[in-house]
């Protein structure tokens, strides 16, 4: 339904622009002056563009993914133009510079709508549209904008005699074209570059992993059907309604999060044998139906594994540390390591406030606390993505660890991976593709180093089947990728994952689970969900009732074994299906290694400043914005890698934890409830994905406050002229 009211808004939008372009141009080649210009296109354009305030209600209910402070400049900036200056103004209605402003903006606004229109429903929409949306603006951009400041340079001195409080505000509008112009058009540069490399991808040879082919005649591998067909999968035999209702389900892009959370109720109400099965089949669908292509030949990526008996050689560095006689944890917090002590109160504090659960502060306080298991010299950890901005690799080297490492054959990526290990005490093996001799210095054997967890899957497995036989190993999957890539590194590491548990002896898995997902959680989190609902400040009640604000608790579960199943909506829509998949496969292998008696660190870890997050702009605004939302707590990387590895060292040293695999569970989804580091999102009133544009709504109101309060103003002042002077005579 949403899919057709968007394509009627953007046709009817579109045939609105085309009207006012329609009398522009009967306008200039009649030879019209700007003042009978604007007597014949002023009603159409005031009614065309204010009917654009829609738009900032399409991103405020996330029926389109544009972010709402954009839209919301975007749009504000146009009405007040459109009402607030022109319309006003005598003068500005008789200046040349209409014409400038009201053309660009229509040879503008009717190609973006088109393309918004038939985007809906195409593929590909015709060239010379595609063209003319993402070119036009190159030109038709900077006239705009010198129309909008010419338009407005007219009104000031007749505004300075009316309302001087107004006239400061409007100055402080100009001004912000000065560092808003360059950002719009930069912004509308990179969406030029994406779209086209979307449009027309670079014809890479198709090499390793790839998404199976959708579409025979064009050869393209649409990520969408496998999305859909692995969580359809998943369920089929158990709830064969969910699963035809995903095969069924349109505009997924948008609409995916609600199977996400139907898939975790799903697995809840089962009983512990079938919540397993669930795991199995989605694994099995997606290792059945990924191909996997070398040297122009195909097949499934099951079979490759299989298939292909190929290897590495190994080098191995040794860092020039001394190993202490104790090993002191630290935890980097604001600036400061905490130790010892302030660690410790630290970890009261977060579980007070409600960032971490109970079973996280315990984990970490027993990891910290203990010597014996801080002495990480007889362990093995095997890396998959070692440099991997949430991965545990400085934790563990600062501790003595042995790290077999998996990355990417880069030289920079493991010239650094040298510099860490040769300034700790700890060791690195690591796959190189041919033998290191006597005389290679870090620098040339960093250009021999790594391999390819997407084109080499089986020979990286065949080697690590091979290094330091005899010894337990702790696998860890932590590379992360944006976007389908995303998918197809956790395949890898999840098929190295199954092999090595399968064949090995005495291994474990280790993973970091997202806040931002659908996870079963301690009753004690549902109901302090509840409290801080019920206790919001009052414009969080006000937004929520309004529609704005999501309650973060969904209705409790029974399962068939008569347990009552909590749990929370975490999803974020914004991150995409791509992420959920790749997330959703690190649960099922979680479920699928327990059941069989392996250790499994999996804990859920707290939404983190990555560089790869913090890239997105709205991203980081909302995250500067969320401490507004108890208990909400955004952290830095090196505090979310030291909490993380504390946590990871608990897991796999304690034998009396939940992680551990001779414990038997009542439900396989304990294992996600328990030691959650989620900082704040399963106890705070409102679900994570609703509360991320209003966060970054009061950043932005005290990061750019100068504009805001200059905003603020112009209503003020033109509210009391109202009141004092009446409307303007032209209304």
């Amino acid at each position: 339904m949403s899919k057709h009211y968007l394509a009627l808004y953007n046709l009817v939008s579109a045939a609105g622009w085309a009207y006012v372009l329609f009398l522009t141009a009967q306008s200039l080649l009649a030879g019209h002056s700007a003042h009978d210009f604007y007597k014949i296109v002023g009603s159409p354009l005031q009614i065309v563009q204010s009917l654009a305030f829609l738009e900032v209600l399409h991103s405020l209910f996330r029926l389109v993914p544009s972010p709402l402070f954009t839209t919301l400049l975007q749009v504000g900036s146009r009405l007040f133009l459109v009402w607030g200056v022109t319309s006003r103004a005598p003068v500005s209605q008789d200046h040349w510079s209409l014409f400038l402003m009201v053309g660009s903006w229509a040879l503008v606004e009717v190609p973006r709508y088109l393309f918004y229109a038939l985007n809906l429903y195409m593929e590909k929409v015709p060239f010379p549209l595609f063209w003319m949306r993402y070119n036009f603006f190159a030109i038709l951009y900077p006239t705009g904008i010198s129309g909008e400041l010419l338009q407005i340079w007219q009104y000031l001195p007749i505004l300075k005699t009316e309302n001087v409080a107004l006239w400061y505000t409007v100055w402080l509008i100009v001004l912000s074209y000065i560092p808003g112009s360059p950002v719009m058009f930069t912004h509308m540069m990179s969406q030029r570059v994406a779209a086209g490399q979307k449009r027309n991808p670079r014809a890479m040879k198709p090499d390793g992993i790839e998404f199976p082919i959708t579409n025979e005649k064009t050869g393209e591998r649409g990520t969408t059907e496998m999305n859909k067909a692995a969580l359809a999968a998943a369920v089929k035999g158990i709830d064969n309604e969910e699963a035809e209702k995903i095969m069924k389900r349109g505009n997924w892009r948008f609409a995916y999060n609600q199977h996400i959370i139907n898939h975790s109720r799903i697995c809840a109400k089962s009983d512990a044998k079938t919540c397993v099965k669930i795991a199995q089949q989605g694994l099995d669908y997606l290792h059945n139906h990924f191909t996997f292509i070398r040297d122009d030949k195909a097949t499934t990526f099951a079979k490759a594994m299989q298939i292909y008996t190929g290897s590495f050689e190994t080098g191995t560095i040794k860092g020039n540390a001394p190993k202490p006689d104790s090993f002191n944890y630290k935890i980097p917090y604001l600036g400061k390591d905490l130790e010892g002590e302030e660690i410790l109160a630290q970890l009261d504090k977060w579980v007070k406030e409600g960032v971490i659960e109970a079973s996280a502060g315990q984990g970490i306080r027993k990891a910290v606390t203990n010597q014996k298991w801080l002495d990480l010299s007889d362990r093995y950890f095997v890396l998959l993505g070692a440099t991997s901005a949430m991965g545990p690799l400085k934790v563990l080297l600062s501790l003595g660890a042995n790290i077999i490492a998996i990355d990417i054959n880069r030289p920079h990526v493991w010239e650094g991976l040298f510099k860490l290990v040769r300034a700790s005490c700890g060791t690195v093996t690591f796959p190189t593709s041919k033998k290191i001799q006597p005389e290679d210095d870090d620098a040339a054997i960093a250009k021999i180093a790594g391999c390819n967890l997407f084109t080499q899957t089986p020979e990286i497995n065949n080697w690590l089947q091979t290094v330091h036989p005899g010894k337990p190993l702790v696998v860890g999957g932590y590379a992360y990728l944006d976007g389908a890539l995303h998918v197809k590194v956790a395949l890898a590491m999840d098929a190295i994952m199954d092999s090595l548990t399968t064949k090995r002896k005495d291994v474990s898995l280790g993973f970091l689970c997202t806040p931002t997902d659908c996870h079963m959680i301690p009753q004690e989190a549902w109901e302090a969900a509840n409290d801080h609902f019920k206790k919001a400040p009052w414009w969080q009640k006000l937004i929520h009732s309004l529609g704005g604000l999501k309650k973060n608790v969904l209705a409790p579960v029974k399962s068939d074994a008569g347990l009552t199943i909590h749990l929370v909506d975490g999803v974020t829509v914004a991150q995409g299906p791509n992420y959920a998949l790749a997330k959703r496969m690190q649960h099922w292998r979680a479920i699928v290694a327990r059941s069989n008696g392996i250790t499994v660190s999996t804990n859920i870890a707290p939404s983190t400043k990555t560089q790869s997050v913090v890239s997105n702009v709205q991203f980081a605004a909302a995250y500067h914005g969320m401490h507004h939302f108890k208990p909400m707590e955004i952290l830095f990387p090196e505090t979310s890698n030291a909490v993380m590895g504390a946590l990871l060292i608990h897991d796999v040293s304690n034998k009396e934890c939940v992680s551990c695999g001779s414990i038997k569970l009542q439900h396989p989804l304990e294992l996600f409830a328990d030691g959650g580091f989620h900082g704040g999102v399963w106890r705070c009133g409102y679900t994570i994905s609703s509360l991320g544009t209003y966060a970054a709504l009061i950043f932005y109101a005290g990061h750019y406050k100068v504009f805001v309060v200059g905003a603020l103003g112009l209503i003020g002042g033109f509210l009391g002229y109202v009141v004092k002077n009446g409307p303007p005579h032209r209304w």
